[in-house]
């Protein structure tokens, strides 16, 4: 089975006109959840990788098992005020408003080559965020990877005009 048919979709999720990506079937699969991780860890293993960053919360899920297949460790992007210790944050931009996410300032070394992780790049605001918090505190974004991307939104297109791998399992046109 491949990846995309173990993806459920559910329309008109969470709003009408949306069809919501639902990558829980795909985890509930051991075959395929695998494929997620040997996949991602095929792609970045000669990549000179140091720490990957799981931007929440989906990222907190296939984040720490391809730091494990990378021996490498792993770091999470929360929303503002998640994290216990001192944090560096950035503000961006969503549909209606802006929100903030942030890092421990300590998390990663200044000069580590970090691979950012979430599930889905869409829009890519998140994923870019997460770029500009790895590069402010002093890393270097070795590449983003993602489960699902949906071109037709231009996200994972706007990480590459940055000048940074992007990487994505499978696509979804039309979203």
């Amino acid at each position: 089975m491949s990846i995309k048919s173990l993806i459920r979709t559910i329309p008109d999720y969470p709003k009408k006109g949306i069809m919501f990506r639902d990558i829980t079937t795909l985890f509930e699969d051991p075959y395929g959840l695998s494929e997620v991780i040997d996949s991602f860890a095929a792609e970045f293993q000669d990549k000179k990788i140091d720490m990957i960053a799981g931007i929440e919360a989906r990222g907190f899920v296939i984040g720490p098992a391809v730091a494990v297949a990378l021996g490498v460790g792993f770091v999470t992007i929360r929303k503002q005020g998640k994290l216990p210790a001192e944090t560096v944050g950035v503000e961006y931009e969503l549909e209606y408003g802006t929100d903030v996410i942030e890092i421990h300032k300590d998390a990663v070394k200044p000069g580590s080559r970090v691979l950012i992780m979430d599930d889905l790049i869409a829009t890519g605001g998140t994923a870019l965020a997460a770029i500009d918090l790895v590069e402010k505190i002093g890393a270097e974004v070795a590449g983003c990877a993602f489960i699902i991307d949906l071109p037709d939104l231009g996200g994972a297109q706007k990480i590459r005009d940055r000048g940074i791998e992007e990487f994505h399992l499978v696509e979804f046109e039309g979203d």
